[in-house]
């Protein structure tokens, strides 16, 4: 780890505390570190007053101000979350021309144990795209790893549902510096910060509703294939899905089920833990299982736990949620339209939608058990954001992996690679 003071310019991260305490950690190993609010939601969770800088400007002027930034505060390092926002994109744009170290956080490939931390990008643009099965069975072999297991549950959908409602409440409603910001998503703040309040209030009776149609769905003993859907305005889905909207995405489900599927199999659509309803699929999913015939074997659960449903399912299909990782955890069929970083030829169904409803093709279960150790042992780091627990676990280790001069892939593939210090503590 080098010695030399390192600067980092943080721009925005996920809701709630994280990048401050990640911050408060590398200014106590001794380096400086700098925040950009794009709006007051951003604001509020930066304690460090002095090192903030307010981008008050339009969306135009901001690759300009990105390199006065860079320039003036001589940054050596930029940490941010989520990739796809358009101001993330063009500062890793302007950082990697410089050849500075871009830091990219992201919700766990593994996820609801573990977050992702890369610097090359993330998602499609992960540098898991490019590394086949075989090579990452080589470089593991150098080290004597187990895959380690899920730890403590963290609790975080209550955290992660009432941050998002205090960072939308704050952009609503005290944003007078911040006139000229753009919320990267495709709805108002003002909407954003409703669909947020709505959650919150409706989870009890959601849950109660849930439970209701799972058990609908399941009983009987039917075998059933399970749908996992993705809110439309999640980066993954806008940026690396071929399709432009999730109904899309579903009509292509229930019309292959209808056309494939053994006429006493069922459909089970499970809903994004954070799908507020903006989408309206329950309606969509009803006139799409009326119209080609199948309303009577098709079913749609609101949010819950996934484990539960995967636990007796056949197959699962997707675009490219990261929740595919839990389907070839335990070895099921899986069915992929998307790019993904498990979107490898030994793991996901080459299969029409039509046949794989017939008769899915499993996954090779050594291989994917190789590529899961190469993500624990790389990308994946065990804690999360949102709740106490979760960030005190993350912070422990993210702070070492940030501070390090090379990232985990580079150093894995080094002759003398170890194992990874998180995975020498859990086994």
């Amino acid at each position: 780890m080098s010695s030399i003071e390192k600067r980092f310019l943080f721009l925005q991260g996920p809701h709630g505390p994280f990048f401050c305490q990640l911050a408060r950690n590398l200014r106590k190993a001794g380096h400086k570190t700098w925040r950009v609010a794009f709006n007051s939601g951003d604001q509020l969770f930066w304690a460090q007053r002095r090192n903030l800088i307010r981008f008050t400007d339009t969306a135009e002027n901001w690759p300009k101000t990105c390199q006065d930034l860079l320039d003036k505060h001589q940054i050596t390092d930029i940490v941010l979350y989520g990739e796809a926002r358009a101001h993330h994109a063009e500062a890793a744009r302007i950082a990697k021309e410089r050849g500075l170290r871009v830091h990219f956080f992201e919700e766990g490939y593994m996820r609801p144990y573990w977050v992702t931390y890369e610097r090359g990008g993330t998602n499609g643009n992960s540098r898991l795209m490019e590394i086949p099965v075989s090579e990452m069975a080589r470089q593991l072999g150098k080290c004597d790893l187990r895959p380690p297991p899920a730890p403590a549950h963290w609790g975080e959908m209550r955290q992660h549902v009432f941050y998002g409602a205090l960072y939308h409440y704050f952009v609503l409603g005290l944003n007078w510096r911040f006139r000229k910001f753009l919320p990267h998503r495709g709805i108002s703040v003002g909407a954003e910060f409703r669909h947020y309040i709505r959650r919150l209030f409706l989870m009890p009776a959601q849950a109660v509703h849930r439970a209701i149609m799972t058990r609908k769905a399941l009983r009987g003993g039917f075998p059933y294939h399970l749908v996992l859907l993705q809110l439309e305005h999640d980066a993954s889905f806008r940026a690396h899905s071929p399709f432009k909207s999730g109904a899309e995405f579903m009509e292509i489900c229930v019309r292959g089920f209808a056309k494939g599927a053994p006429p006493h199999h069922r459909l089970v659509f499970k809903a994004h833990p954070l799908e507020d309803g903006r989408a309206r699929q329950r309606v969509k999913l009803r006139k799409l299982a009326k119209k080609y015939g199948v309303a009577d074997r098709v079913f749609y659960i609101r949010g819950g736990k996934l484990a539960y449903l995967l636990r007796t399912a056949t197959s699962a299909i997707t675009v490219n949620s990261t929740a595919a990782q839990q389907v070839l955890w335990r070895g099921l069929p899986l069915k992929s339209f998307g790019k993904a970083v498990y979107t490898k030829p030994e793991f996901v169904s080459p299969q029409g939608i039509e046949a794989f409803f017939r008769n899915p093709m499993v996954p090779d279960l050594d291989a994917y058990h190789t590529y899961r150790r190469f993500l624990m042992e790389t990308s994946q780091i065990t804690g999360g954001y949102y709740s106490r627990a979760g960030r005190e676990a993350l912070l422990r280790r993210a702070t070492d992996l940030v501070l390090q001069d090379s990232d985990t892939y580079s150093r894995l593939a080094r002759p003398d690679a170890a194992p990874q210090q998180h995975l020498a503590a859990v086994q």
